[in-house]
């Protein structure tokens, strides 16, 4: 093939991918939108709603992957599951993976968050705002403070999630019509990365290991079913999709009521962790004696410097950790933290990778990856004779649901006594 003709080709192939891309939104010209809180999602999502078969003002989710640098908007289709529906290009964020623990720390919220309209703020000086909800009862729970953290315009972060101006104002429409479809809370799942066998047996030596391995447990409920779980806490921990019996109800300090995972949903999940288990030791073995090198705010930035030049100073695009970090042997590893932390007199191997300095095997991160306790003490009673295994699939078609739309997560608020409880969503009508 000529070299012309070559270049042609690839420019082409290059354009079919960016149009399908929802990060390319420079291009809207916002001197045209007369009012931001109004203003209608485009055309191009609205067909490709229709062709999903997703009700204009069904309910919406919002997932957010730090390292990627990703946000996601996923909308309820007619058969009640959700699919995604928009993927943003995070613009900036402040800090490193990891949760946010204390006002000023400069971290992004990692957890997950309930938005309501009251969230939505139409007057923000960065455009338009969502508040994320930050503290929530988890972070109450834990002692951890911040506040005014949002997902926001102007690509200019301390603690936020923030967007370009062009990419705020589809989300805050997403947001506006799901509310006004009746939606009363909007989930946020705020991840560290998206928690495939592979990302975590990359990260099985973090500090926020443990935490993370929390969160897997509500992500893992969503792959399985693709409905947001219902979130609660106790004991200082979330738990997801548990029912109760009684007038048993949840505190997040206090212990965990008695409770159990709906049986198809258990059966369902315990087929996926089983997956997982093969693929994380699979991984484990593949990384083994290396190291993962989660850069700074500051060597993220430098990556995408250039992506400043022409903007206003306060245009600040942050970067992912995927393009400015890198996988290291160990003993490197360890030699660049010795190095680095020398001035200070710290013993060699203490600032072990955003990592523990505590080691673990294989074996025993295997151990600590399987299902938690609340839902492993099910696991055997789901293979019993009356329920076979040998025809379950980790896929939320497994899972039943409503035959329409019940809005699970937009009713108005109606009292305990009548409230339906939610595991009926995962029941045979």
């Amino acid at each position: 093939m000529p070299m012309r003709l070559k270049n042609i080709v690839l420019a082409l192939m290059l354009a079919t991918a960016l149009a399908g891309c929802n990060d390319t939104l420079d291009s809207v010209d916002l001197s045209h939108v007369k009012n931001k809180v109004e203003h209608p999602l485009p055309s191009r999502i609205v067909a490709e709603m229709q062709k999903k078969n997703m009700p204009r003002n069904s309910p919406i989710m919002m997932r957010i992957f730090k390292e990627e640098g990703v946000l996601e908007v996923w909308k309820a289709k007619a058969d009640n599951r959700f699919d995604v529906i928009a993927s943003y290009q995070i613009c900036a964020w402040s800090g490193k993976l990891g949760p946010k623990k204390k006002e000023g720390d400069r971290q992004a919220p990692e957890g997950f968050y309930n938005l309501t309209p009251a969230h939505l703020n139409p007057n923000s000086k960065y455009f338009l705002a969502i508040n994320t909800g930050f503290p929530n009862r988890y972070d109450q729970a834990n002692g951890r403070t911040g506040s005014n953290l949002m997902i926001h315009g102007a690509c200019s972060s301390s603690g936020c999630y923030s967007m370009t101006d062009e990419q705020v104002l589809e989300i805050y429409a997403f947001a506006r019509d799901a509310f006004k479809g009746g939606q009363t809370a909007v989930q946020l799942q705020a991840f560290p990365f998206r928690m495939t066998a592979e990302n975590m047996a990359r990260h099985r030596n973090s500090e926020h290991y443990d935490f993370w391995r929390m969160l897997k447990t509500g992500y893992d409920n969503f792959e399985v079913t693709k409905r947001p779980p219902e979130v609660n806490v106790c004991e200082k921990k979330y738990v997801f999709n548990q029912q109760v019996e009684g007038k048993a109800s949840f505190n997040a300090t206090a212990a965990c009521p008695p409770m159990s995972t709906p049986p198809a949903l258990n059966v369902a999940l315990a087929s996926h962790q089983k997956a997982y288990e093969v693929a994380f030791q699979k991984a484990v073995k593949k990384l083994d004696g290396m190291v993962w090198y989660e850069p700074t705010e500051a060597e993220r930035k430098a990556v995408v410097a250039e992506k400043r030049k022409g903007r206003d100073l306060a245009y600040a695009p942050t970067g992912t950790s995927l393009e400015a970090g890198k996988l290291m042997k160990r003993d490197e590893f360890e030699a660049l933290m010795a190095k680095r932390s020398a001035p200070e007199s710290k013993p060699a191997g203490t600032m072990l990778a955003s990592t523990s300095s505590r080691p673990a095997t294989a074996a025993e991160r295997m151990k600590q990856d399987r299902l938690p306790q609340q839902q492993q003490t099910e696991t055997a009673a789901a293979a019993q004779p009356n329920q076979p295994t040998d025809t379950v699939e980790a896929s939320a078609t497994t899972v039943p649901i409503p035959a329409q739309n019940p809005l699970a997560y937009a009713a108005p608020p109606v009292s305990e006594s009548k409230k339906r409880p939610f595991w009926k969503f995962w029941s045979q009508e």
